[in-house]
């Protein structure tokens, strides 16, 4: 009898519309949720920054009330972008130093800074970033001459768009003490004009030459940083990013602004994989425990097998087409590789290596491999992965899936490199470069980043660049090796679930699903089915992160 009443009851209750709670509602929305199960629906409820339901309208407004409702009129609402490779300080710093991405000759380069000259106080430093001599119509690198000239007595320390070389003036080198004298480090190397004499520009490990002389910021100047690139992401559409190469100071901030509950964006921070002591402090301990509502996981650790293709230091396996007595550059001994790897593996670890070169893909492959055997974890996915992998051989390409490797790559490189990398390597070698199909044909996994400050963090150029191989002005016609392309879905799974598998979080975010972080970016265009042209026109609305709309675009 006391069981029939309280049926009746919650029929009664039911019938007058009784609802739960939810902490916000999103209606009227063209949600695509990148759950192969659900792929579409049109309503979310928000709770306690999960995900409760999914769904259509009339089923969510009939089932929830909640203290804030946004009615979507029809936008389009995916998961919060994750950038599976960028640098936070790096970017936050770009905001706060000259800008020198896009300059098109070293005279412009020059005019700025001759500007920021005589609006600095004397004897301090000058630092920029962003310049590519590939963009200029002398593709060389530049020389200390024009800028000891203009710079006066202060420090100018200039970074090659790619952060692989240095631009630094006559003041900088004599600080540093290199001279001609100087040997070339292991991994680098000192430009140097006929007479072997410094021409102002460092390549690789030999910008560290550089370190012992470099002002040491501020905590204040990196919280600055730090503040202004999330708010750059949470602009761009960015809940979640992987930041590549962490060292003790950052790590120590991001560790204090989760406590405080200051960070806006989600952080997964690799471990600078070149500060051994860094390292060793972590494997002697469990896993980073710090996290505060799941925004900053501390893993995994970076580490660098060679330079950069356009500066000429990515390893390869024969000399560059464009420089025969040049083969790139191993930065980091393979044997450290391997070592560090099985370290990581038996503590828990995941390894993140920079690898643009074949030579540089394949020694860290080949490392990657061997640390498997000799850890008994041959044949289990560790999901170990390879930053970049710019250029393959055909034979490695397989060896991606085969070793559970995640090929971690950023579409907007390949656009902007498209121009001059088939100088670099050559007609063979240029099929495995950039070869996202291949990679996908042959089971790798891909993840999408930015790689940012070196390219822009907007996720929708990203995605533009990985289904078209066009840039921003549609060359070439029909996309550059357009075989290559990615799919739509490709694209965006690349910025959403396999980006949150790389980082061992496919289950906490990267779909829009029932029990996960209410991660979301709202856009006014369905980027999955315009045409391409119209994704660079696209504008983010609402970006949510944990269920609280961050970033709202302003009319």
């Amino acid at each position: 009898m006391l069981s029939r009443t309280i049926l009746l009851l919650c029929l009664t209750l039911a019938g007058c519309g009784l609802r739960e709670n939810a902490d916000l509602l999103l209606l009227n929305g063209r949600i695509i949720t990148v759950d192969d199960k659900n792929p579409n629906a049109e309503a979310i409820a928000v709770r306690d920054g999960r995900i409760i339901e999914v769904g259509k309208n009339e089923t969510i407004r009939s089932k929830y009330v909640a203290s804030r409702s946004e009615d979507l009129q029809g936008a389009s609402v995916f998961p919060g972008f994750i950038d599976a490779h960028l640098h936070m300080n790096s970017l936050g710093r770009l905001l706060l130093e000259l800008d020198l991405t896009g300059t098109a000759s070293y005279d412009e380069i020059l005019k700025l800074v001759e500007a920021k000259v005589k609006s600095s106080p004397k004897n301090e430093w000058i630092f920029g970033r962003g310049w590519d001599q590939n963009d200029w119509a002398v593709k060389e690198f530049p020389t200390a001459e024009k800028l000891n000239a203009c710079s006066g007595n202060y420090y100018v320390m200039l970074k090659r768009v790619d952060g692989h070389a240095i631009l630094v003036n006559q003041k900088v080198l004599d600080a540093a003490g290199i001279t001609r004298n100087t040997p070339d480090p292991a991994g680098g190397y000192i430009i140097r004009d006929k007479n072997g004499n410094p021409t102002g520009v460092l390549v690789d490990n030999a910008t560290s030459l550089l370190t012992k002389i470099i002002p040491i910021p501020t905590r204040e100047d990196d919280s600055l940083a730090l503040e202004l690139a999330m708010e750059s992401c949470l602009k761009a559409g960015l809940t979640s990013v992987h930041d590549a190469g962490v060292g003790p100071r950052k790590i120590e901030l991001y560790k204090s602004m989760s406590k405080r509950g200051n960070l806006t964006t989600r952080i997964y921070a690799m471990l600078d994989g070149s500060n051994q002591a860094l390292i060793d402090e972590y494997f002697q301990k469990e896993r980073d425990t710090t996290h505060v509502d799941n925004f900053l996981k501390i893993t995994s650790v970076k580490l660098y097998a060679d330079g950069a293709l356009g500066s000429r230091g990515a390893a390869l396996l024969e000399p560059y087409s464009d420089d025969s007595q040049n083969s790139g550059l191993a930065v980091t001994d393979p044997d450290r590789i391997q070592k560090i790897t099985e370290r990581a593996l038996e503590n828990g670890y995941q390894v993140c290596t920079h690898a643009i070169g074949d030579r540089g893909n394949r020694m860290t492959l080949d490392a990657y491999e061997k640390a498997l055997l000799r850890t008994n974890m041959y044949g289990i996915n560790k999901r170990l992965r390879i930053e970049h992998a710019q250029v393959a051989n055909e034979f490695d390409i397989p060896r991606f899936a085969k070793l559970g490797v995640i090929a971690s790559v950023q579409p907007t490189h390949c656009t902007s490199d498209m121009y001059w990398a088939e100088a670099r390597v050559g007609p063979k070698r240029i099929l495995g470069a950039y070869a996202w199909q291949r990679f996908i044909h042959s089971g790798a996994i891909l993840c999408n980043g930015s790689d940012a400050p070196v390219e822009s963090n907007n996720p929708l150029w990203g995605f533009y660049a990985a289904i078209t191989r066009q840039d921003q002005q549609g060359y070439p016609e029909g996309g550059w090796f357009p075989d290559q392309k990615m799919n739509v879905m490709q694209a965006l799974k690349g910025f959403t679930i396999n980006a949150a598998y790389a980082s061992f979080d496919e289950e906490l975010k990267g779909s829009i699903e029932k029990g996960k972080l209410a991660d979301l970016v709202v856009l006014d265009k369905d980027i999955t089915s315009i045409e391409p042209k119209e994704i660079l026109k696209t504008s983010v609305i609402l970006t949510i992160v944990g269920g609280k709309i961050l970033y709202r675009k302003t009319p």
